[in-house]
C-alpha cells in the first residue's frame, strides 16, 4: 500500500491569506499545506479520503490518473468543496465515481451540490453513486476492499476516521472512544490530527495526539491537519520521537 498526503492543513491552509508570521512566511516546502487530504494506493485501487477545496491542484501534482472511489470523512467544506473536480475522472474513465460517506454527510452533498443530483441534469456535471455508511462497528466494502470505520468526535459532530488493513486515518477530532482506541492497535502507521500546542474546541492538540499515539503504539505515525500556529515543521518535528513525524505536502508512505 502507498498513501500519498495530497494535504496537510488545516481549513484555511498554510500560508494563510493575510498572515505574515514565520510559518507563513517559511521557505521550507514542507511548511507548504493545503487542505488535508490522502490518496492510498493498495491491490491495484486508487482511493481519496476528502476531496476539500484544493482537490484539483492536489490530483494534478500527485499525478493521480485514475480514481476507484471517494471517501468522506465529514461534511465541512475543506473536505468536500472539490466535489466538482471528480469529472474529469467521469470523462476518462467513463463511469460514475464512487462516494462512500454516512447519510448525513451524503446528504449535506445533495444540498450543496444539487446540480450533481437534479432529476434533468446540465450536461457535464460530475456523474456519482452514493454509497452510505450506514455502520461504524463493521467493515464496509470499497470496490472490493474491506474498510473499516473509526468513530470519532469532532467536538460535538461524529465523523469518521478509516482502516485499511495496517493503515489507519483519522483526523478532524478532539475525542477517540474506547470502542476506537482498541481499533487502532497493532496499525503499522495510524496517521492523526494535531492540529496546535494551544487547547481547541475540535481538534487534538500536539501533546493530545503524541498520548493517544503512544497509547495505540503502531510501528510509525503521521500528524496532519496542521496550522500555522504550531511551529515550522523542522522545529516541531525535531522534539518528537523518532516513530512519529510530521506529515507534509507530497510525502509518499509505502505501508
Amino acid at each position: 500500500m502507498t498513501v500519498t498526503f495530497l494535504g496537510t492543513g488545516t481549513s484555511s491552509g498554510v500560508p494563510m491569506i493575510g498572515c505574515t508570521c514565520a510559518v507563513c512566511r517559511s521557505l521550507d516546502h514542507r511548511d507548504h499545506r493545503l487542505r488535508v487530504s490522502v490518496h492510498v494506493a493498495v491491490g491495484g485501487r486508487s482511493l481519496v479520503i476528502d476531496s476539500g477545496p484544493d482537490f484539483r491542484q492536489q490530483m494534478l501534482r500527485a499525478r493521480v490518473t485514475h480514481l476507484d472511489g471517494l471517501l468522506f470523512t465529514h461534511e465541512h467544506k475543506d473536505h468536500t468543496a472539490g466535489l466538482d473536480d471528480i469529472r474529469a475522472f467521469n470523462f476518462r474513465q467513463q463511469q460514475d465515481m464512487p462516494v462512500y460517506a454516512e447519510p448525513r454527510v451524503l446528504q449535506q452533498l445533495q444540498q450543496e451540490f444539487a446540480y450533481i443530483f437534479a432529476e434533468h441534469k446540465y450536461p457535464g456535471v460530475p456523474r456519482v453513486v452514493l454509497h452510505p455508511i450506514e455502520r461504524d462497528d463493521a467493515p464496509f466494502d470499497v470496490i472490493g476492499l474491506p474498510v473499516q470505520p473509526l468513530r470519532a468526535m469532532h467536538h460535538r459532530l461524529p465523523v469518521l476516521g478509516f482502516r485499511i488493513g495496517g493503515f489507519c486515518y483519522l483526523t478532524d477530532a478532539n475525542h477517540i472512544g474506547p470502542e476506537t482506541r482498541a481499533q487502532l492497535r497493532d496499525a503499522d502507521v495510524i496517521v492523526l490530527n494535531a492540529l496546535r500546542r494551544e487547547e481547541h474546541i475540535s481538534h487534538f492538540t500536539l501533546a493530545q495526539a503524541i498520548a493517544v499515539l503512544e497509547e495505540a503504539a503502531p510501528k510509525r505515525a503521521y500528524l496532519t491537519h496542521i496550522s500555522h500556529q504550531l511551529g515550522r515543521h523542522a522545529e516541531v518535528e525535531a522534539e518528537l520521537p523518532p516513530w512519529i513525524r510530521l506529515a507534509y505536502d507530497g510525502l509518499k508512505v509505502e505501508v
